[in-house]
């Protein structure tokens, strides 16, 4: 996943990113748990966040997002050869949420696709396997959509974890590079599983299955440990950003933008300052959207993509941290 010796071979193409239509406020959550709008923006750096409505699953949104990023890259659905979707929120259990995607976009009937599960990391994996498909010929195009419906997964009375998740989702088509040196340099991908209880869902699997006592005990919810993940992702992402610039001799101050998981802006300050890229590089969505998981980074990209922000051949960097804990970083040329 690390080659900082090859030429870029895979290119994104086309973004494209959904937010629900309903709006949840901090003055909102004021309302119906303890906690207050100064309390939340001070800690979190969030303001709101985007919430599905009741007959909306992920398919729905990730479909959304992903018309979008296909109608960008000026290809049609039936070219799609590969549908990775990253969420730890799929519309059940089985078929994966790619199928739900594949028939809604009618995409080939043979069109490969699954989820995968890496949490917040989820769209830089995702797009890292994206990479190496299209690299090896394996496929020309592949969508990486990266999707979370976390309203219904937080518990609304905990006020340490539900203030600070979202939902939507965000998508880009992958494919090859034109050989001018613009595409995806390289991907850095990591996982840590001895801290698998700071930050997962116990119940609804194989280990404990679903029961009225798991759902008594809200086993199917978020359940965190906020100091532990936010040690955690200070040092992950600060890690893979510098080994990201590391493997391709670029330097802080060649970095164009930095397209981080939206989080927590005291850790995107924390990592601004151990890696030493200006702040101001750094784009920011957290304040409107909070954190939507593996949608996060994807969503930010097309934002900063449709505003003018992103230039052809500038330097950008992803990396987002989540449960498991995983956590990646990619180095693209725009």
């Amino acid at each position: 996943m690390t080659r900082p010796d090859r030429k870029p071979a895979s290119r994104i193409l086309g973004t494209g990113h959904y937010l629900p239509k309903e709006v949840r406020t901090n003055r909102d959550l004021e309302k119906v748990i303890d906690t207050s709008d100064a309390w939340i923006t001070a800690r979190t750096g969030i303001r709101q966040r985007h919430v599905a409505a009741d007959d909306e699953a992920s398919s729905d949104m990730a479909t959304h997002a992903a018309r979008r990023a296909i109608e960008n890259a000026g290809i049609q659905p039936e070219e799609l050869d590969l549908i990775v979707v990253g969420t730890i929120s799929p519309d059940m259990p089985m078929p994966s949420t790619a199928m739900f995607l594949q028939r809604n976009l009618g995409a080939r009937r043979d069109c490969p696709g699954f989820d995968l599960s890496a949490a917040c990391a989820g769209f830089i994996y995702g797009l890292s396997i994206a990479d190496n498909f299209v690299r090896t010929g394996q496929a020309r195009y592949v969508l990486v959509v990266g999707v979370e419906l976390l309203s219904r997964l937080v518990d609304w009375s905990d006020r340490s974890t539900c203030v600070l998740f979202g939902d939507g989702a965000g998508a880009v088509v992958v494919g090859p590079s034109d050989g001018d040196g613009r595409g995806v340099l390289s991907t850095h991908l990591y996982a840590d599983g001895s801290k698998i209880e700071s930050l997962y869902i116990p119940g609804g699997g194989s280990r404990t299955p679903p029961s009225e006592q798991m759902l008594r005990n809200k086993q199917h919810l978020v359940h965190m440990t906020g100091k532990d993940v936010f040690r955690y992702a200070v040092k992950g992402l600060s890690s893979s950003v510098r080994t990201a610039l590391e493997a391709n001799s670029l330097a802080p101050a060649e970095v164009d933008w930095v397209i981080p998981h939206q989080a927590n802006i005291r850790i995107l300050e924390a990592v601004q300052v151990r890696t030493g890229i200006p702040m101001e590089r750094f784009f920011i969505n957290i304040d409107q959207t909070a954190n939507t998981s593996s949608a996060s980074v994807p969503i930010a990209l097309d934002q900063a993509a449709r505003a003018g922000k992103l230039q052809p051949r500038q330097s950008l960097v992803f990396c987002a941290l989540g449960g498991g804990i995983a956590w990646g970083s990619a180095l693209v040329r725009w």
